[in-house]
């Protein structure tokens, strides 16, 4: 069975509203929001990450990225990483690498950015790079039951070097 029969029976079964937002294939969480005409802030992209050996599916903005030492903290890990392509397979058989959803399905916990509670709705993939879901994030919670903590931060790539003052 392939992720988004899954994720449409879960979400049946939970009795929330939702739309199915289809786009063109995107690989990015930037890009995959753009496809689908949502802004970056309302985008929830998933990072599966290894925490003391055993997956989290972490889920911020797409605007934004996890500061690890921050999520380790969260979760009262000691170890935390990136999950690997070969453990996405496994972790997400039903699911395009790169296009998980963020409903516990699978049964990984759920860590979500306060950044994304403070947003009426959000929009996440469905399993596939090509399709996504957009439902309220109230009825996301409480379907998911997700544990909501700081743990993104913006990106720092392409700032150019600066100068805090002029007093240096």
């Amino acid at each position: 069975m392939s992720a988004r029969p899954m994720i449409h029976e879960f979400l049946r079964d939970a009795q929330v509203p939702y739309t199915v937002v289809p786009h063109r294939p995107a690989f990015s969480a930037q890009e995959q929001a753009a496809a689908a005409h949502v802004p970056g802030r309302d985008w929830a992209k998933v990072v599966i990450c290894m925490v003391d050996g055993r997956p989290i599916q972490a889920v911020l903005p797409a605007t934004m990225t996890v500061n690890f030492r921050w999520l380790r903290d969260l979760t009262s890990g000691d170890d935390i990483r990136l999950a690997t392509e070969d453990e996405l397979r496994s972790l997400f058989p039903t699911c395009e690498i790169g296009a998980a959803s963020p409903l516990p399905i699978y049964g990984y916990p759920v860590y979500v950015d306060v950044a994304l509670a403070f947003e009426p709705h959000i929009v996440f993939n469905a399993g596939t790079l090509a399709e996504a879901i957009s439902m309220r994030w109230a009825d996301f919670a409480k379907t998911s039951r997700p544990i909501v903590g700081n743990f993104a931060e913006p990106p720092l790539e392409g700032v150019g070097a600066f100068r805090l003052s002029f007093r240096e």
